[in-house]
């Protein structure tokens, strides 16, 4: 990598204790309460820095670099013969890894580095997580030999339908979805660690703390590839005398795999229309935390699902326990789905958590525990049907950006990183056929590739067990399809419809039922902003806020007087809440250095208002294995 690109990478990564966080957060409450702002957005994505008189004599060239591929993911994957990828996810590093094997297969040269937005490859990474080998297997077969983190396989599968008193224990039998024997329990976060020293070792170069902001195009409409972040912006959107411009990576083929609902990869099935020929994506939030339990209670290897209670039977929801060892510690990984299609607009999906583990056969496993961990991100539930087109002029989408999550198994790591195998395998093939001068390339037999791949037979099998639930009878609908997919194993001709985007089944206020929450009590069940502490959160207090609103008038006119401020209770770190101002009226406050990046207000607010854009490299969660 050039010595160019190094300077333009802003690596140093601020730290805040938890009673800082704290103090930032209440006095920025304090702030907004005596005075509240009139205007929230200050991103240049909505107020271009070209109208800003505050930019007229600011240098705005970038440094570019020019190579044939990029992938891009959450991070960024540069090549030589080039790839790019944006985040180092499980995907990203798969693909990464498959590049430098074919390179060294075929006796290419081909260069690859990430580039990751969280401060250290795998600190954004948040899953269950309980994960099928097979693209492991494939990718890596001596994994087990390399030392993976993978030493907890599955030896107890209990499922249970809850009631808010009782539990009914439902047979795991083998070829459901949920037998998982054969699987394994893992800390997600710690294997993408171990993925990046892989790729490491296979002469892949490492830059983390970068984030890619922008997508650039060629004259013609195709990708050119990506630009990183500009630094030294202050709050209100003017230039301080820090300001640096990003650099510019130009590639012939671009891929990206940003995880779900990733703020490139949406305009860029907008620009291209990938969604032409598929379903909306339909999303949950996943909410996750860490325990460590009283060995009596420990079952390494136990897996318990729950489907039920707090949830009401119109609203798909559920639960996952996952015991394991972790360096001799007896740990529990707990954790809530709740979907995003709800209606009641006062369903709080955090506080939902929190009750959940009040339930008679689920707190006694945390008596005398220690939660040690908490973190939450949005996952894709649309499955086959909502699978967009998946290449374009210049690029394609893998991992999770387009969506391969297993909804009936709530597995998604291996066809996810199958995806970015494959993506590695066609623009290798395509490089390979390289036509001097051509601006950019589609890898566009990519998509025949996966539709041959055993991810397409995976995901056509269990097409309908989603949208089953979408039946008057509710979650009782889709126990019965269930019931019926294993007995004709999913020989079923039809297809199920998933209805309307999430946002849009959000019903307003005077339509729905408060609901009352019970208060924490710090043993088993905690405050959100306690919560939070636990992620080690960072971004500077002295930037635009990357939660960003097209227009600031929408939550005072449209979300609080017809849905009650939604986003005050859908997101699952406090980044939103209404203040009264000294004149009695209440405004909303963009607490954007609480957020965690799980991409919830994006894809839940009513209005589709809130645009989630790349903050600072280094900044957000710095999860610890999550």
């Amino acid at each position: 990598m050039s010595s160019a690109l190094r300077l333009c990478l802003p690596l140093s990564i601020v730290k805040r204790t938890t009673s800082s966080f704290v103090s930032l957060r209440w006095n920025s409450t304090k702030a907004a309460t005596a005075s509240a702002p009139r205007k929230i957005t200050t991103h240049y994505t909505i107020y271009p820095r070209d109208k800003d008189e505050r930019w007229k004599d600011v240098n705005m060239e970038r440094y570019a670099e020019e190579y044939d591929v990029a992938i891009i993911l959450f991070s960024v994957f540069l090549l030589y013969v080039f790839l790019m990828f944006l985040n180092s996810s499980v995907p990203g590093l798969s693909a990464a890894i498959r590049l430098r094997q074919l390179a060294q297969k075929h006796n290419k040269e081909i260069r690859v580095c990430v580039i990751e937005k969280g401060s250290t490859i795998g600190a954004h990474i948040l899953s269950g997580a309980c994960i099928e080998t097979r693209a492991l297997d494939e990718l890596i077969p001596d994994w087990k030999e390399k030392g993976a983190p993978l030493t907890n396989p599955v030896t107890k599968d209990r499922f249970y339908y809850l009631t808010k008193t009782s539990a009914i224990a439902i047979p795991v039998i083998k070829g459901l979805p949920m037998y998982n024997h054969g699987n394994h329990l893992v800390r997600l976060g710690k294997l993408t660690a171990w993925l990046g020293e892989q790729a490491e070792a296979a002469g892949v170069e490492m830059y983390p703390a970068t984030a890619a902001s922008e997508i650039l195009y060629h004259d013609d409409g195709s990708v050119k590839g990506v630009a990183t972040n500009d630094v030294g912006i202050a709050k209100d959107g003017s230039p301080k005398d820090s300001f640096a411009r990003g650099m510019e990576l130009h590639a012939k083929c671009t891929i990206f795999a940003e995880g779900c609902h990733g703020h490139l990869a949406k305009q860029l099935m907008k620009k291209f229309d990938l969604r032409k020929n598929s379903a909306p994506q339909t999303y949950g939030i996943g909410l996750k935390e860490i325990w460590e339990v009283d060995k009596s209670k420990h079952e390494p290897g136990l897996i318990i699902h729950t489907a039920g209670w707090p949830m009401d039977t119109h609203t798909y929801g559920g639960s996952f326990m996952y015991h394991i060892l972790d360096d001799g510690q007896p740990l529990v990984q707990v954790g809530f789905v709740v979907a995003l299609d709800y209606e009641n607009t006062y369903i709080n999906p955090y506080q939902e958590f929190q009750r959940f583990k009040t339930h008679p056969k689920i707190r006694s496993i945390f008596q005398n525990g220690k939660r040690i961990a908490y973190g939450a991100r949005a996952l894709n539930e649309g499955g086959y049907q909502a699978v967009p087109k998946l290449s374009f002029p210049g690029g394609c989408l893998v991992g999770c950006s387009p969506g391969f999550l297993n909804v009936p198994k709530i597995k998604g790591t291996h066809t996810a990183m199958k995806s970015a195998m494959i993506a590695a395998e066609t623009v290798f093939d395509l490089l390979d056929k390289s036509i001097d001068g051509q601006k950019s390339k589609e890898p566009s037999d990519y998509d025949n590739r996966v539709k041959n791949s055993w991810i397409w037979k995976e995901l056509y099998a269990v097409r309908n067990f989603r949208p089953a639930f979408h039946t008057p009878l509710g979650v009782f609908g889709g126990i019965l399809y269930s019931a019926f997919h294993f007995v004709f194993r999913g020989i079923e001709p039809f297809t199920l419809s998933h209805g309307k985007p999430d946002h849009a089944c959000l019903k307003e206020a005077k339509q729905c039922k408060p609901i009352e929450y019970p208060k924490p009590d710090n043993v088993l069940t905690f405050d959100l902003l306690s919560s939070v502490s636990l992620t080690n959160t960072n971004h500077d207090h002295d930037e635009p806020p990357h939660l960003t609103l097209k227009d600031d008038s929408i939550p005072t006119k449209v979300n609080l007087p017809i849905y009650d401020g939604p986003e005050q209770r859908f997101c699952p770190a406090g980044v939103y809440e209404y203040v009264e101002n000294e004149a009695g009226e209440r405004n909303l406050q963009i607490n954007a250095q609480n957020c965690i990046h799980c991409k919830t207000c994006d894809i839940k607010d009513p209005k589709q208002n809130i645009n989630w854009v790349t903050p600072q490299g280094g900044e957000g969660p710095a999860y610890n294995g999550m």
